[in-house]
């Protein structure tokens, strides 16, 4: 990677877009350092790190730290991935959607662009209200009245939509996916302090020696394994027909059919990590009740750090990387698109027997990739019981946040290079 990044510094180019993406990055986090007015955020930043095991919890690593801060930027980017979520579900649940992002080419792209982007403004108004609603109800406030929630919430939806438009001027003027890359640089500003807590730890005496290696060598293993199935895919062999069209002869050669092993990405435990976290989330806003009673027992059941909630967590992870997996591979089409063009799969007719194929392939391969998922968001959990540290319950989607981004970051790097055709630098 930093090899990558190196010789592509040396292209004037490629070096005008690094220094752009640097530059969004900065002002990204000069932005998570201004706090909205009217806020304590020290009573705030308490609050939510007796809630790190909840759905707030999640929201805070994904804005970097901005959540518990009550910065300007501490919606993050979670309105712009909840209405692009939003948006692919309804192209599939609404025909005219459908149709726009199938066959409305470039024109249809922008407008479901656009409207991904009205999407992200509306959920940023109802996350900022809430937000606001929950610091005053705690007496987070220092001023309580129309015009400071008026401010509040409008610097709230003002950031979110400021950091969309930065995401997406990365993405046009930059390197990589410019949402991505902001998601990447929120969750890499919490490796000092993450360190400096396990640091307090160990010092303290929570942690020992071998616990702290056990931590470093779970977070190797997670990246190796990341790093290792990510470019992983199921190739399945295709033999175009030969045809005849005027005096030129098409077709007839071999090609094959990619299958990512990690189609879904991180969103499944995205998914299923918010829909785990409500009772815990639910509980953490109710009284505590006495130890012994039918309810402690119960909330103890449900807890972040408890056996049930693990399983429960590993079985959402594998329902939701199935479920995007139908969404985003649709053997039925790929099989009608491969007869169009005169395409088929050696040992198999076209039409349904096809599709059959790679049906059955897609559930071997999805299985993989969400077992694969399960592994990387319950190894932290499964560390973290033995170790006594529950800030790891969110380490798994961080980690593979962050590898994922990197990864992607400089395959897009090698590809503008390959482009300029500029010899030796990929070798």
């Amino acid at each position: 990677m930093i090899q990558t990044i190196r010789k592509a510094w040396g292209i004037p180019e490629l070096r005008k877009k690094i220094i752009f993406t640097a530059l969004i990055l900065l002002i990204f986090r000069i932005g998570n350092a201004i706090p909205v007015p009217y806020v304590d955020t020290g009573l705030l930043a308490t609050y939510l790190n007796q809630l790190s095991t909840t759905v707030l919890g999640l929201y805070n690593v994904m804005s970097g730290g901005a959540f518990a801060d009550a910065t300007i930027f501490a919606l993050g980017v979670q309105p712009y991935i909840n209405s692009s979520i939003i948006i692919q579900l309804l192209t599939i649940a609404i025909p005219p959607l459908e149709r726009l992002a199938r066959e409305g080419g470039e024109e249809g792209k922008k407008k479901i662009q656009s409207i991904t982007r009205y999407a992200t403004i509306a959920i940023a108004v109802l996350q900022g209200w809430g937000y606001y609603m929950l610091m005053k109800n705690y007496g987070i406030l220092t001023v309580s009245n129309v015009w400071a929630a008026l401010v509040i919430i409008v610097s709230f939806i003002a950031g979110s939509a400021f950091v969309m438009w930065m995401g997406e001027q990365i993405t046009e003027f930059g390197i990589g996916n410019g949402i991505s890359i902001i998601l990447f640089a929120g969750i890499l500003s919490r490796i000092p302090s993450a360190i400096s807590r396990i640091a307090s730890y160990l010092k303290s005496g929570t942690i020992t020696w071998w616990m702290t290696i056990l931590l470093v060598v779970g977070v190797l293993a997670l990246i190796v394994l990341i790093t290792w199935v990510n470019g992983a895919e199921r190739r399945i062999p295709v033999q175009y027909a030969k045809r005849q069209v005027g005096r030129k002869m098409y077709g007839g050669q071999a090609s094959t059919l990619p299958m990512k092993v990690n189609m879904s990405g991180v969103l499944p435990i995205i998914f299923a990590q918010s829909i785990a976290m409500i009772p815990s989330t639910i509980g953490a806003f109710c009284k505590t009740p006495q130890e012994g009673t039918f309810w402690y027992s119960l909330l103890n059941a449900i807890d972040t750090k408890s056996v049930l909630y693990m399983i429960f967590y590993f079985l959402m992870i594998i329902a939701f990387s199935y479920f995007y997996a139908t969404i985003q591979f649709n053997p039925i089409e790929i099989s009608n698109n491969l007869k169009k063009n005169g395409g088929f799969i050696p040992g198999f007719r076209p039409g349904k027997p096809t599709a059959d194929f790679i049906k059955k392939v897609l559930n071997k391969v999805t299985l993989f990739g969400a077992i694969y998922l399960g592994i990387v968001a319950i190894l932290p959990l499964i560390i973290g019981k033995i170790v006594g540290v529950s800030a790891l319950s969110i380490g798994g989607t961080s980690v593979i946040i962050v590898v994922g981004v990197a990864l992607e970051t400089v395959q897009a790097l090698e590809s503008q290079m390959l482009m300029r055709q500029y010899k030796g630098f990929l070798n």
